[in-house]
């Protein structure tokens, strides 16, 4: 019995099958053919092909560009919005002469002509990818810092595709991404991120004073931040300490002044001052 039923299964799928194949014939649909990416370099040129067999009187072409909304390209034989300026047709390709970034995306183009089995449609999807340079990066760059402080310094760039890695210069030679092996003159106790654009020490020192710029670069070009100087300086305690006996002195001869002023009878209202080891009472 089970191996009846398994057989009757089968035959109803083959007739299914049968079936399909053979609406699908006398309506003339094919089925998309292999999805295309194409990789083109903003401001120069990029082919999107649409490859059909032959191209006759009666058939009819439309490109659309699909997102959220879809959009035409090529309609009623004839190129639609800012293509018309910029682009051409090939047959059935569109070659996009100066690409931009917004024409990033999935576009599908759609064939139809008639045939012995009635109307005919091809369909070829088309995804382009669009590489864009970046753009002078965004540097953050203290003008001071204090030494054995944390000190970061940032760098940004939001034009590039792909993300761009970014490389921090120190009075024009690049630092290596392992401290260790840089420069003598150079403080080891830093980490710089290549990915986020970020150089950090740890513990900032005066060897670090320079003129400090970041460079941006993916495999469509590279550009760099003007150099920002960086002034690193020791605390200052004798400095410190000065100011201290300057704003000790002060309050001591304001307290001399104040009991000066008590036993010379200036204070009307009884008043007792400790100060210095003055003491008085005016009446």
């Amino acid at each position: 019995m089970a191996r009846r039923s398994r057989h009757r299964l089968l035959l109803l799928l083959l007739r299914y099958l049968v079936v399909a194949l053979g609406y699908h014939k006398a309506y003339g649909f094919s089925a998309p053919k292999d999805h295309q990416v194409v990789t083109a370099i903003e401001y120069q040129e990029v082919i999107l092909a649409c490859k059909y067999p032959k191209k006759t009187i009666s058939s009819r072409l439309e490109w659309k560009k699909l997102g959220r909304s879809v959009s035409f390209v090529y309609y009623q034989q004839a190129l639609q919005g800012d293509f018309k300026d910029r682009a051409e047709m090939i047959d059935f390709s569109i070659r996009i002469k100066n690409v931009t970034r917004t024409d990033a995306g999935k576009y599908r183009c759609e064939v139809s002509a008639p045939s012995e089995q009635g109307q005919n449609l091809e369909e070829d999807t088309v995804t382009l990818e669009v590489l864009v340079a970046p753009a002078v990066p965004t540097c953050e760059v203290p003008n001071s810092a204090l030494s054995g402080t944390v000190v970061e310094l940032r760098c940004q760039d939001k034009e590039g595709n792909p993300a761009p890695e970014y490389t921090w210069f120190k009075d024009g030679v690049p630092l290596s991404e392992n401290p260790k092996l840089g420069s003598q003159s150079t403080n080891s106790s830093y980490t710089m991120n290549t990915k986020s654009g970020t150089l950090q020490f740890n513990t900032v020192s005066k060897l670090d004073s320079g003129e400090y710029s970041c460079e941006a670069r993916n495999s469509v070009g590279h550009r760099r931040c003007p150099g920002k100087r960086m002034q690193v300086d020791d605390l200052n305690v004798s400095g410190i300490i000065a100011a201290v006996v300057v704003v000790a002195s002060v309050i001591s001869v304001c307290g001399l002044g104040v009991c000066y002023a008590q036993r010379k009878g200036y204070f009307s209202k009884e008043t007792s001052f400790h100060s210095g080891g003055c003491k008085s009472r005016s009446r």
